[in-house]
């Protein structure tokens, strides 16, 4: 009997000839990975800072689990990191000694104007499940889609980390020039983790979905920043953490404008 198993191996990220951090992924989006990684952990904060990006096997004398990007109008030098990467599939908050690491990066509200209808939420996860081509021959790795207000899919990536299917997510946006995703909404397969919270706000998401429970500073955090946190969105029912203001039903608002 053949069994189908999750293909998982290193990804290095460089800027320039410089290693920054090495990631344990799922091979495929490696530039989006890349470009969003640096974008959620505040390397970077538009694509006019990206000059090129390569994978390692259009670069001379690079492996294929390699990117490259140079760099252009930043400061930034791999050195000024506080900490080394080395970015498990589980990795979780990776080392930051605080929230504090989060509100010096100055991230800010998401848009406090977006809304989104609870039956649509109650939707998504069913539209995520089909659409998770990988998972459902291995079983073995989580998913992040990302949806317009109508319940739309826009884009869905998998990988066997929750923070790289997002970071893949946030990539594709930023190199497709749709940043910030602040008429969007994020659902993930997993929980809503500290770091999953983060790359959210740092892309500009004003709801952030998951079939899962979030954790108790992932909560914290997005009450503190004003994202709209939702977790355990199964079947009919959902718990919404923090910024419950953007999930109100259409027939409400509609009354709300015309009182």
């Amino acid at each position: 009997m053949l069994d189908s198993l999750a293909a998982e191996e290193p990804l290095e990220i460089r800027i320039g000839d410089k290693p920054l951090t090495v990631t344990m992924r799922t091979p495929g989006h490696d530039l989006e990975l890349a470009a969003g990684f640096m974008l959620t952990e505040g390397i970077i904060e538009s694509a006019d800072q990206i000059a090129e990006i390569r994978g390692g096997n259009s670069v001379p004398g690079l492996k294929g689990n390699v990117v490259q990007v140079e760099l252009r109008d930043t400061v930034f030098e791999p050195g000024d990191l506080q900490r080394n990467f080395f970015a498990a599939s589980s990795c979780g908050i990776c080392g930051k000694a605080s929230i504090e690491a989060i509100r010096r990066r100055g991230l800010r509200q998401p848009d406090s104007e977006f809304r989104v209808d609870p039956e649509i939420l109650c939707g998504l996860p069913e539209v995520l499940g089909s659409e998770q081509a990988v998972f459902s021959r291995t079983g073995g790795l989580h998913a992040a889609a990302l949806f317009d207000a109508e319940g739309k899919l826009m884009v869905l990536r998998e990988d066997i980390g929750r923070h790289n299917a997002v970071d893949k997510i946030v990539g594709w946006a930023l190199l497709e020039g749709h940043l910030p995703l602040s008429r969007h909404v994020l659902l993930v397969s997993g929980r809503g983790g500290f770091e999953i919270v983060q790359k959210a706000l740092a892309a500009g998401v004003p709801v952030l979905a998951s079939v899962s429970a979030p954790s108790s500073l992932a909560v914290k955090l997005a009450r503190e920043l004003g994202l709209t946190l939702v977790g355990f969105l199964r079947g009919r029912r959902f718990v919404v953490y923090a910024g419950e203001f953007r999930c109100i039903p259409a027939e409400s608002r509609t009354s709300q404008t015309t009182a």
